[in-house]
C-alpha cells in the first residue's frame, strides 16, 4: 500500500505529491545543464546563425553567377517539361549552367579587341547586378521598414555583387601565393 500524504479533509490540490516518486522530488542541480531543453536553448541560436550564414553565402553566390544560374535553371526546366523527366532536368541544368560559364570564359580569352571584351564582361556582370539589388533588397525589407534605406542597402548590395562578379568572371586576383608564376628552366 502507497503512504498517502492526502485524505479526504485536503483538497485536492496537495493530492499530487502523494503519486509522485521520491527521486521526482530531490534536487539534482546537474539536471539544469544537461535537460533537453538547455541543449536547444544553446546549441539553437548556433544552428540558425550557421543556417542563415549558409543560405545567405549560397544566394548571394548564386547572385554572382546569376547569368550561367539562370541558364542552367531555364534549360533544366525546359528539359523536364519536354519530357526529360526530374532526372533528366537535373542533370542537363549544371551542363548548361557550365557551358555558358565556360563560353563566357572562352569568349574573354579568344576576344582581342577591347570593346567587345567590355561587352562580354556586362553580358554576364549585368545579370549579377539585377540579382544582387533583388537579393539585398529582399533581405533589407525583412531587416528595416524605411523604404530609404532599403533602396540604399540594395544599391550597396548591388555594387558588392558586381564587383565580386567581375572579379570572379575575369579572373583577376591580388598579387600573393596563389598567383605567383613557377619559375621555368
Amino acid at each position: 500500500m502507497r503512504n498517502l500524504i492526502c485524505d479526504d479533509s485536503v483538497a485536492a490540490v496537495c493530492c499530487y505529491t502523494a503519486f509522485a516518486p521520491r527521486w521526482w522530488w530531490k534536487a539534482r542541480p546537474s539536471d539544469l545543464y544537461l535537460t533537453e531543453p538547455t541543449t536547444m536553448i544553446t546549441l539553437g541560436p548556433l544552428l540558425v546563425f550557421l543556417v542563415i550564414g549558409f543560405f545567405a553565402w549560397l544566394l548571394f553566390t548564386l547572385a554572382v553567377f546569376a547569368l550561367p544560374v539562370f541558364a542552367g535553371v531555364t534549360i533544366g526546366l525546359w528539359a523536364f517539361h519536354t519530357g526529360a523527366g526530374a532526372l533528366g532536368g537535373i542533370a542537363v541544368g549544371p551542363v548548361a549552367g557550365a557551358a555558358t560559364f565556360g563560353i563566357g570564359q572562352l569568349a574573354l580569352a579568344l576576344v582581342t579587341w577591347t570593346w567587345l571584351r567590355l561587352f562580354v564582361i556586362i553580358f554576364y556582370v549585368a545579370p549579377a547586378t539585377v540579382a544582387g539589388y533583388s537579393a539585398t533588397h529582399g533581405i533589407a525589407q525583412m531587416a528595416m521598414s524605411s523604404p530609404t534605406w532599403q533602396t540604399v542597402f540594395a544599391v550597396v548590395g548591388a555594387v558588392a555583387i558586381s564587383i565580386t562578379a567581375f572579379i570572379r568572371f575575369t579572373g583577376i586576383a591580388a598579387d600573393g601565393p596563389a598567383r605567383q608564376r613557377l619559375p621555368r628552366g
